[in-house]
């Protein structure tokens, strides 16, 4: 059950930071655009009538915000947007509606939580990711090649490809 006064309700993006909050016992509502600063999010969350916990959905930010806020001794909630229902006829999307949607939420207990790794389980999710993402680049640029050489009718039939049986092919060839 929601204990805090102040529901914080932040959509987030790289250059900028949406935020609503809603005081439960006046009824008195927050909003403020704030350049993308984690410590200025941090202090506009302290300046609300307290305690306060924020929500904003999980994304390509990071973690970052959630462990500020976290040390900062304020419960933050990361959403997973998949996972979050959307209003049946709810197409006009603006970011101070997504964020005020955040907080009304948050103050129901709806938001359906993702885990916030520690630094060192985020950082070993980045390595993996980065590797899976060169992995697919090769591959793509790998057949990019194959396909190139193919239109010209070259196919090389010496055993498997992209071994340095291969390399020596395709490097010692002169293609015209």
């Amino acid at each position: 059950m929601f204990s805090e006064r102040t529901s914080v309700g932040l959509d987030v993006h790289a250059r900028s930071t949406t935020a609503w909050a809603l005081d439960g016992m006046t009824g008195e509502i927050f909003s403020d655009r704030i350049v993308v600063n984690t410590a200025d999010v941090v202090a506009w969350v302290r300046r609300l009538p307290q305690p306060a916990a924020v929500a904003y959905e999980a994304g390509p930010t990071g973690f970052v915000l959630a462990r500020a806020l976290q040390q900062a001794g304020i419960r933050c909630v990361v959403a997973a947007p998949s996972k979050m229902e959307r209003p049946a006829g709810d197409r006009v999307k603006t970011d101070k509606r997504d964020a005020q949607r955040l907080a009304k939420l948050l103050r129901l207990d709806e938001l359906p939580a993702v885990r916030v790794p520690d630094l060192e389980q985020e950082a070993a999710r980045d390595l993996t990711r980065a590797r899976d993402d060169v992995r697919a680049d090769l591959m793509r640029a790998r057949h990019r090649v194959a396909e190139l050489l193919l239109r010209r009718g070259i196919v090389y039939s010496d055993g498997r490809a992209w071994t340095a049986a291969h390399h020596q092919w395709l490097t010692g060839r002169r293609f015209h």
